[in-house]
């Protein structure tokens, strides 16, 4: 990164690659010892091949207290969970067809749920609490005699929590459920043990822990190994379940992130929880912030807050200083509010005004502060160019004040506009909603002065969103424009 770079604080999407991976990963593929195919045992490039990827297997294994022989290489946390989930419920149908899961799951496990649906299984999504935990005995009052598996991240990729993953492992040991975990947010920030979690199957990524995208590794617990389906075919690489030339330079580089990780793992966590405190001291005192999963046991490395009067897009675009998204980086290109925070209990404007801030081995006092300043400047911006900052038709400088939308909504338009001798002579606007919202409302206060009653909207929001480039999608929000003009129109009266 370069000094005119962004902040960097999204962590909890994608992690840079430390140094030192970059250099093994490097070596490999320069090496003659990483010239070979792993699968091609009848010769020495293969077979040192074979060895550094042992190698890196035993990395793995022991950063996430695993032996060596139950780590499975795959291509990431998506595939693992889909080869855990999919995998394991398709082996096991014939001795039932219903799985228990939450609603604040990633999508990797979401989705593959829903195929499963069509296949006939029945899934029972649990709701958290309000602070984001899944609680352990509304998983042992889920689980049916024809459940075969319970799926249950171990820490949320929003807003941090951790799951008590040991209790709900224990009661699906004792009831002969397999149980599965997306652990992709937790290996290299928090201590864990597969084997004391009791989890039969667990899914993480190199890219989360500062390693290389494209790699990642599933947990089998050697028990369950005969209770999982491979998704995919052709090759019998990784015992048959999960097929393909191993790609030696990005394993190397997993196992040399899983090293460094287990290595620093204590200091690191200390420095991030004071990294987190530094932030949310430093946001706190704006007011009306929440901190989500706040009451529940969090990963130091993420902070998920939520801003009353402000718009989560407006937000973001206002602050082109920091890296940060609102929100799981699969879901950050969509306007939808998030669907954990809902589930959570949020209403829909507080989900939508959420940031999630994540930070990492890289990050430094420095970068908090700038990050707190600049999210309160943003944020005390947008909430006094709201609505909500001032009276509605009280205001006496004001002789036509008209507004649509409204508190809650997802916009809200108001104009003030000061007439004389049939004509408008000033224009003044307060707005909440996305940067299109307010970027319109902006231009067509400034094209008022001069217009009469008659003829008071100057275009249509068709025309006002081709003349700013408004997405096709935002122009419905346009439409509140127009009728806050429209509401001027009608309570136009001269004064005198």
């Amino acid at each position: 990164m370069t000094a005119s770079d962004p902040i960097y604080l999204d962590y909890a999407a994608t992690t840079p690659v430390d140094p030192a991976v970059a250099e093994a990963m490097g070596r490999s593929l320069a090496e003659p010892d990483g010239l070979g195919n792993a699968s091609s045992a009848t010769h020495v490039f293969g077979r040192r091949a074979a060895e550094r990827i042992e190698r890196a297997r035993a990395e793995v294994a022991a950063l996430v207290g695993a032996a060596p022989g139950e780590i499975l290489f795959t291509s990431g946390a998506t595939e693992s969970n889909n080869l855990a989930v999919l995998g394991a419920a398709r082996a096991n149908a014939h001795r039932g067809r219903h799985i228990v899961s939450s609603r604040i799951e990633h999508k990797a496990v979401l989705d593959p749920l829903k195929r499963l649906e069509k296949e006939g299984f029945a899934v029972t999504l649990l709701s958290p609490d309000r602070s984001g935990r899944v609680d352990p005995e509304a998983v042992r009052a889920a689980l049916r005699p024809d459940t075969v598996l319970a799926s249950i991240m171990l820490v949320n990729n929003e807003i941090g929590v951790i799951q008590d993953i040991a209790a709900i492992g224990a009661l699906c040991r004792a009831r002969g459920v397999l149980c599965h975990s997306d652990a992709a947010q937790a290996v290299g920030k928090i201590p864990l043990d597969a084997h004391a979690l009791q989890l039969d199957f667990m899914s993480f990524t190199g890219h989360k822990l500062y390693g290389p995208k494209g790699v990642g590794a599933l947990y089998v617990r050697d028990g369950a190994r005969a209770r999982l389906q491979p998704i995919a075919f052709g090759g019998g690489q990784e015992r048959g379940l999960r097929p393909g030339t191993l790609p030696t330079h990005q394993i190397v580089g997993l196992g040399a992130a899983c090293d460094l990780a287990r290595r620093g793992l204590p200091a690191e966590h200390a420095r991030l929880a004071g990294l987190r405190e530094r932030l949310w001291q430093g946001l706190a005192p704006l007011g009306g912030v929440h901190a989500n999963a706040e009451g529940a046991p969090c990963v130091p490395g993420i902070l998920n807050v939520s801003f009353e009067g402000v718009e989560g897009e407006s937000l973001v675009t206002g602050l082109p200083e920091l890296a940060i998204s609102t929100g799981s980086a699969c879901n950050s290109a969509s306007a939808e509010p998030s669907y954990v925070l809902r589930a959570l209990g949020r209403d829909t404007q507080l989900a939508q005004s959420s940031l999630r801030l994540s930070f990492g081995r890289f990050s430094l006092p420095e970068h908090i502060d700038l990050a707190v300043n600049a999210i309160r400047r943003e944020v005390a911006r947008l909430r006094t160019l709201s609505p909500a900052s001032e009276p509605g038709h009280s205001a006496a400088t004001a002789e036509v004040v008209g507004e649509a939308g409204g508190p809650g909504q997802e916009v809200w338009v108001r104009f003030r506009l000061s007439v004389r001798d049939g004509s408008v002579k000033g224009a003044l606007f307060k707005a909440y909603g996305c940067p299109h919202t307010l970027a319109v409302a902006a231009w067509v206060a400034e094209r008022l002065r001069g217009r009469s009653r008659a003829d008071l909207a100057p275009g249509t929001p068709a025309e006002w969103a081709e003349t700013l480039a408004v997405p096709v999608e935002k122009l419905g929000r346009l439409l509140v424009v127009e009728d806050a003009l429209a509401d001027c129109a009608r309570h136009w009266r001269e004064p005198g």
